[in-house]
C-alpha cells in the first residue's frame, strides 16, 4: 500500500515544513494485482512509464520525496523491464533529467538507439523528453533524482548532444555525485526544501563536472572552475608542495585568476588550505582508530613539514594544543 508523511500542526508555532514522502510496497498486494500497483506506485513516484516482461514472483518497494520541483526517489526490486513509449510522453511532457544511481545489482538502459550497462554506483543521466526501455535485471536497488533539465543544462549544455549519458563509477567527481545523490533520496532525510535545492545546485556543477571530460578546464564556466579547483585541492591536502603555481598550471589559467577565484568566494588560497588540513588534522586526532599515530606523524600525513608551526596554526584554530585536543573529554 501507499503510506504517506505530510505535515502535521505541532503546538501553537508554525513547524518548518516537513519533506513530502511517499512509499509504495508490493508486499501486502496479491501476486495478481502487483503489476498494474506498481505502474501505478512509479507513475506517481517518478513519471508515466509502462512496465514489461512480467516476472514470476515480482516484488518491490519504492519510496519518493519530493521538494519542490524536485523529486528523489529509491526503488528495491525482483528483475522487470521499463518503458517510457511516446505515448507516455505525450501524455504527461517532462522537461527534466533523470539522474539514475545503480547501487545493486546492474541495469541496461537503451535510449535513442543507444544501450548502455550500468553497474554498483555507474550514473546514468537520462533526458525525459525521449522515449527509453530501462531493463532492471536481478534484484537491484537504485537511486533517482528527477531534476529540471535547465538546471543542468546551464552547467553542462554539452549533454543537449545526446539522450543519455553513462558516468562511470572510476570517472573524477562520480563519487562526489553518488554522495550527494545518496543524501538527496535518503529514505529518512529531513532535508529541508532550502537544503535539497543547494545540495541539488551542488550535484548539477558535480555532474557537469564529471561529464566535461572533453572540455578545457579553463574553458569552464568560472563557477564550475571553482568546483574543480576546490575538489582538487582536496584530493591533494596531504602534499606538501600543493602551492598556487601548481594549482593553476592543472587548471591552464594564471596564478592571478587562481587568486581571483578564491576572491570571489571570500577566500585566500592560503587562508582556506591551511584551514581545510586544520579541519583534517582535528578530525583524526579525536579518531580513536589513530589514537596510537604520533601527533607529528598526523601533521605531516595533511601537509604540514613544520611541526612548531602547526601547533602554533592549531593552537590559534582550536585553542588548544594538539595533544589537547585529543585527549579532551567527549561532549
Amino acid at each position: 500500500m501507499g503510506d504517506s508523511a505530510k505535515d502535521s500542526p505541532s503546538g501553537e508555532g508554525k513547524a518548518a515544513p516537513k519533506p513530502n514522502v511517499n512509499i509504495w510496497s508490493t508486499e501486502a498486494i496479491r501476486d495478481r494485482d502487483r503489476f498494474s500497483y506498481w505502474r501505478e506506485a512509479l507513475c506517481q513516484a517518478v513519471f508515466n512509464l509502462s512496465i514489461e516482461a512480467r516476472p514470476d514472483n515480482f516484488s518491490a518497494r519504492i519510496t519518493s520525496r519530493s521538494s519542490g520541483v524536485l523529486r528523489f526517489v529509491t526503488s528495491r526490486s525482483s528483475g522487470y523491464q521499463v518503458v517510457r513509449t511516446q505515448r507516455d510522453i505525450d501524455t504527461a511532457p517532462a522537461d527534466h533529467y533523470s539522474v539514475f544511481v545503480q547501487l545493486h545489482g546492474h541495469s541496461v538502459i537503451t535510449q535513442d538507439g543507444e544501450a548502455m550497462a550500468f553497474l554498483p554506483s555507474d550514473i546514468a543521466i537520462s533526458d525525459g523528453r525521449f522515449p527509453f526501455v530501462a531493463d532492471m535485471r536481478g534484484d537491484g536497488y537504485r537511486a533517482i533524482a528527477v531534476i529540471p533539465r535547465e538546471m543542468v543544462d546551464r552547467r553542462a549544455p554539452w549533454l543537449r548532444g545526446k539522450s543519455l549519458h553513462k558516468l562511470a563509477s572510476d570517472r573524477a567527481f562520480v563519487d562526489l555525485a553518488n554522495r550527494h545523490i545518496l543524501e538527496l533520496t535518503a529514505p529518512d532525510s529531513t532535508l529541508s526544501e532550502g537544503a535539497s535545492g543547494l545540495l541539488t545546485e551542488n550535484l548539477c556543477n558535480l555532474l557537469a563536472l564529471a561529464s566535461a571530460n572533453d572540455v578545457a578546464h579553463n574553458r569552464l564556466q568560472p563557477e564550475l572552475q571553482m568546483e574543480a579547483i576546490l575538489a582538487f585541492c582536496r584530493q591533494h591536502l596531504h602534499d606538501p608542495e600543493l602551492s598556487p603555481q601548481r594549482v593553476a598550471d592543472r587548471f591552464g589559467i594564471s596564478v592571478r585568476t587562481l587568486h581571483l577565484r578564491f576572491a570571489q568566494i571570500g577566500e585566500t588560497f592560503g587562508r582556506w588550505l591551511l584551514e581545510h588540513r586544520l579541519d583534517a588534522c582535528s578530525a583524526a586526532l579525536r579518531d580513536e582508530n589513530q589514537r596510537g599515530v604520533n601527533i607529528s606523524d598526523i601533521a605531516y600525513r595533511w601537509g604540514f613539514n613544520d611541526l612548531s608551526h602547526f601547533n602554533k596554526v592549531f593552537r590559534a584554530r582550536f585553542d588548544q594544543t594538539p595533544r589537547e585536543w585529543r585527549n579532551r573529554p567527549d561532549i
